[in-house]
């Protein structure tokens, strides 16, 4: 006679990015096994893997698919089912950075209370005169890595190149009042070339499109105990939140 099947509990999330309603579940032991493996890996290729791979298996809600989700969804769902897994609270050590920058202060973080901040100067519509209208989507976790980015600085010459692939697969629609030019039927050189055709104007709009995207971020407040000063420290992305 075969063992019975243990059932397993289901919840409710909103994703940040369009306040779309899916249903998930905890994370089962053979999928902890992958994610243990993986962060004990310390490979960012293999982490973004297991995490992608556990989502995939944990999310029930049918048409998702993970591989297009925006990075901040991706983090927000990933800890929101690690909390219904191993636990609502995670403890973490922070640096005291406002003042002796090396002091690290134990803290409790409750997931529930972790949420992905919005900031209401972000648009994904850029302006480019001439009423043409660049629409911009989101990277995913994949794109994230594989071009190893930082948004905050993409004039960075080392950077200069993976700044602009990921910049072009992050295109979604030219348009005007009269036409659209998906970036779907575009290669990947046109879009490039597309963007290297954009002045410092433009180009300082779609700077601005990645250093205000929604971020998954939590602030708190922790006193030193060596020198009794308040810090204000802030948790920003999903290996923050590793305990």
């Amino acid at each position: 006679m075969p063992l019975p099947k243990i059932s397993t509990p289901t919840y409710e999330l909103e994703l940040p990015s369009n306040g779309k309603k899916i249903k998930y579940r905890p994370f089962l032991v053979r999928e902890e096994k992958v994610l243990i493996i993986a962060l004990e890996s310390r490979d960012a290729m293999q982490i973004t893997n297991a995490i992608k791979q556990v989502l995939s298996e944990c999310i029930l809600t049918k048409g998702i698919k993970v591989d297009e989700l925006p990075t901040f969804d991706i983090e927000y769902v990933f800890l929101n089912v690690r909390g219904k897994s191993v636990g609502e609270s995670i403890d973490l050590l922070v640096t005291c950075y406002d003042d002796d920058s090396n002091t690290q202060v134990p803290v409790t973080v409750f997931v529930d209370e972790v949420k992905v901040q919005k900031n209401k100067d972000h648009n994904p519509d850029i302006n480019l005169g001439s009423d043409l209208i660049m629409r911009m989507k989101y990277p995913s976790l994949d794109q994230f890595i594989k071009n190893n980015f930082d948004f905050n600085d993409v004039h960075d010459e080392s950077n200069i190149e993976k700044s602009f692939n990921i910049i072009a697969s992050c295109i979604d629609t030219v348009f005007n009042a009269e036409e659209a030019w998906a970036a779907a039927d575009c290669t990947k050189q046109e879009l490039i070339e597309f963007v290297e055709g954009l002045t410092s104007e433009q180009f300082k709009e779609i700077e601005k499109f990645f250093q205000t995207m929604p971020k998954l971020s939590h602030t708190i407040s922790v006193k030193n105990p060596k020198t009794g000063v308040l810090n204000t420290v802030t948790l920003e992305g999903l290996t923050s939140f590793f305990g």
